[in-house]
């Protein structure tokens, strides 16, 4: 696929246009794309990432704050941190299909990287840095409302996802088994990516991905409460 091409995804995935396109290439460039094209013009997405996550927290904070008038400050770091945390934005990459529109070096290509969720996370906020700068923060807080907050009163009790899961069925839904099924292992030793993926009497509803295989199937339990609605 194009970079013309993965703009135009993008673009569609999110309901915005940009109008300096220059921006959203540089938000989908990755520092080894870059640094292996030892161009000068092209930039990687670092300090776009860099602005996207100082706007996320405060439109976050911002609509937390709003919304739930009568948490307590410590319950509102907490709530913002499992939102906005790395496995979270990972998942709202997925929504959008991020991972595969990322312009990465052959090496992290092969290595798995667009299914990396430190590459693909930080590839949302740089998206969102993008779409500040040329669209102004409405614009931004939009897409976050949209695919990062769209779903806070599954995190109100703070419990573990697995945990929330559970009560989602036992509320109304008829199943009798769920299973987390670990999918894959990649990686070196000290850097491992596992994918687990949560089964309900059998069918898939969700995936997810960790740095461990209970961060994994937290991960996918999560998106299994998005995809019961």
């Amino acid at each position: 696929m194009n970079i013309e091409d993965s703009i135009n995804k993008i673009q569609t995935a999110i309901g915005y246009t940009f109008k300096n396109k220059d921006i959203i290439k540089e938000a989908l460039t990755h520092s080894s794309f870059a640094n292996e094209m030892r161009i000068n013009k092209i930039h990687c997405n670092e300090r776009l990432e860099f602005l996207g996550d100082a706007i996320l927290e405060l439109i976050s904070s911002d609509y937390l704050f709003k919304k739930y008038p009568d948490m307590e400050e410590g319950q509102l770091s907490k709530l913002r941190a499992s939102l906005v945390c790395e496995p979270a934005l990972y998942v709202s990459a997925k929504r959008i299909g991020l991972g595969e529109l990322i312009l990465l070096g052959k090496g992290e290509e092969k290595c798995g990287g667009r299914e990396r969720p430190s590459i693909t996370s930080d590839a949302f906020e740089a998206l969102l840095g993008a779409i500040y700068l040329d669209g102004g923060l409405e614009k931004a807080k939009e897409v976050v409302m949209d695919h990062v907050l769209y779903d806070t009163d599954s995190f109100i009790e703070l419990k573990d996802p697995k945990s929330l899961l559970q009560e989602k069925i036992q509320a109304g839904h008829k199943v009798s088994k769920i299973d987390y099924e670990l999918v894959s292992e990649e990686g070196p030793e000290h850097n491992k990516v596992f994918t687990v993926r949560v089964c309900l009497d059998g069918k898939e509803y969700g995936r997810g991905q960790g740095a461990s295989k209970k961060i994994a199937e937290k991960n996918a339990a999560r998106q299994a409460i998005t995809n019961l609605g």
